[in-house]
């Protein structure tokens, strides 16, 4: 047997067992030490195969995919610093628990810590920001070898999807000469992958828990993002009517059915900031589903008012608890606990909740219609959305301007962001990936700044179909640090934080063949929202004014409060 007949054998088993186990997408960026797997990946039916050249982008773009689909994704490379290039996007997906299968080509053995060319340490290279991590043996023709592969390959698999999900490391290195006999038929794998199961709660569990809740007069629901489905809630939530504090990344403000519109909050973010409600909020009993939302006067009220017993649903053994106040972290599957139970009146509690809700959202609305800021311009947008489309939102202020301005609603809009680590960078590649893998109408809302991180991220595009609109918020710099303290340091505050580029996009959008418009008033940008999208790629900028966005943000919030005090101070 010839050395590419062997390479050949090795990589057929590797890449027929990937998709054996479930894995449907494969992203690579070109590179010579790959080309093995590149070649094997391509030449083998069944695989939805996406090219992009730069490596950064391309690990948050196989991130959006995975976000989306809850499967396992392939992100390839070749050796040297392009594998370093994925560490972002990995360590995005370890905290947002995103699974993702990093396959990184190697030099050889002897190639390693001898000055070869584009040869870099690649053992454990991304530390405790994977799951597990294995070396792969050099391909020979053994039969233990390929018995290897295809073990290794279904644990790998299996720890990147089971919880909680995440990336793993799998580094394969390669001899020269790296081309295969393309015609050689795939090897036939032997081993199933196993079935993972779902975590249930005990009997004694379940009778404490069903007594809690049918005794609890104030009982508050709290959903975050990362849950595996949302299947059920509504049932559960209208059974034992509390009200339901929903995060925008919890899709439970989409779809709400009309008889359970009263226990969605959507506006607690707003509604925390007032004083005299949060005493006559305090709650006996939390539970929380999925992650800590992104509120902070959430978190604030959280922790001053910490309840009696605060249950934390997770089915991963990490504790997610930053404030310290979780009395009962409960390691189950989310939709164990949405069972039926004898259905309950609904509360004062429950009344006072939707009544600071309605009142926060009825100054939202007028907000919107009234006021030229980004947060009106982002409530326009989200009102414009149609059924069936997906919401990709920055951090910093787009995330935030979600919480406060996308109200529940019946339609299916699915809202996500990066929210492991909470960066700006890999936005426009994350929805990229997102629309890549949903097939339905996205929209992007980012700001300037995060806009520029990840321009290459546009390369995409000029390999594969999409149908993204980005809605560029451009204040000319770091918005969110107008809200923060070191925003009353007047004399530096502009160089270190503001850091205004001056920049506007329509020579990207011309170099990209995007359509583009650039906005200034409401007006034109609903006039520009209601335009047919005519190609791939549609680039609105809006020119917005960060102190303007300051002052109107604290308006509005100030006006809320104002409503709740005096409503519950009578």
């Amino acid at each position: 047997m010839t050395n590419t007949s062997f390479l050949t054998s090795y990589v057929n088993q590797f890449v027929e067992t990937i998709k054996k186990a479930g894995i449907e997408d494969v992203v690579l960026c070109p590179g010579s030490r790959s080309t093995p797997l590149a070649y094997g990946f391509a030449k083998t039916k069944g695989f939805n195969f996406y090219r992009q050249i730069d490596e950064r982008s391309a690990g948050y773009f196989a991130l959006g995919i995975a976000k989306a689909k809850k499967n396992p994704v392939v992100l390839l490379c070749t050796s040297g610093t392009a594998a370093a290039n994925f560490f972002p996007a990995i360590v995005e997906a370890y905290y947002a628990r995103i699974p993702l299968l990093v396959i990184t080509a190697d030099r050889p053995h002897e190639l390693r810590e001898v000055g070869a060319p584009q040869a870099i340490d690649q053992i454990h290279m991304y530390g405790k920001h994977v799951k597990w991590s294995v070396d792969f043996p050099l391909p020979e023709a053994r039969e233990e070898s390929l018995a290897f592969v295809e073990r290794h390959i279904h644990r790998a698999v299996s720890s990147s999807k089971a919880a909680p999900m995440g990336p793993v490391h799998i580094n394969v290195p390669f001899r020269e000469p790296l081309l295969l006999e393309m015609d050689k038929p795939s090897t036939t794998t032997q081993m199933h992958l196993a079935d993972l199961g779902k975590l249930g709660p005990s009997e004694e569990f379940l009778k404490w828990y069903t007594h809690l809740i049918s005794n609890t007069e104030k009982g508050l629901i709290i959903v975050g993002d990362s849950l595996a489905t949302t299947d059920g809630f509504w049932e559960f939530a209208k059974t034992i009517q509390w009200p339901v504090l929903a995060d925008p990344l919890s899709n439970l403000r989409s779809n709400v059915p009309a008889d359970c519109m009263h226990l969605c909050v959507d506006q607690y973010d707003a509604i925390l900031k007032s004083e005299i409600f949060k005493e006559v909020a305090v709650p006996e009993v939390v539970i929380r589903f999925g992650a800590q939302p992104v509120s902070k006067p959430l978190v604030k009220f959280l922790e001053a008012h910490q309840p009696e017993t605060f249950i934390a649903v997770d089915e991963s053994p990490l504790f997610r608890d930053s404030i310290h106040i979780v009395t009962h972290h409960i390691q189950v599957d989310a939709s164990s606990l949405w069972m039926s139970i004898e259905e309950k009146q609904p509360s004062e509690y429950l009344k006072h909740w939707s009544k600071a809700n309605d009142i926060a959202t009825a100054h939202i609305k007028s907000y919107i219609s009234e006021e030229l800021d980004e947060g009106a311009l982002a409530g326009i947008l989200f009102e414009s959305l149609s059924e069936n489309t997906d919401l990709v939102a920055s951090s910093s202020m787009p995330i935030r301007d979600v919480d406060t301005f996308f109200n529940k609603t019946s339609k299916d809009i699915q809202v996500y962001a990066n929210r492991g680590t909470n960066g700006i960078d890999g936005v426009v590649s994350t929805a990229l990936g997102i629309q890549a893998a949903t097939k339905r109408p996205g929209f992007l809302l980012i700001g300037d700044l995060a806009f520029l991180h990840d321009i290459n991220g546009l390369v995409v595009t000029r390999f594969n179909e999409t149908d993204l609109t980005i809605v560029i918020m451009n204040n000319d710099g770091g918005g969110i640090f107008s809200y923060l303290p070191q925003s009353t340091e007047t004399n530096y505050f502009e160089h270190l934080f503001g850091t205004p580029t001056g920049l506007e996009f329509s020579a990207i959008a011309t170099m990209y063949d995007a359509q583009y418009d650039v906005v200034h008033t409401k007006e034109d940008f609903q006039t520009v929202l209601s335009k047919n999208k005519t190609k791939n790629i549609r680039i609105i900028e809006v020119r917005t004014d960060r102190k303007i966005n300051t002052e109107t943000h604290r308006k509005l919030w100030a006006a809320i409060t104002e409503e709740l005090d005096a409503t519950w101070n009578a």
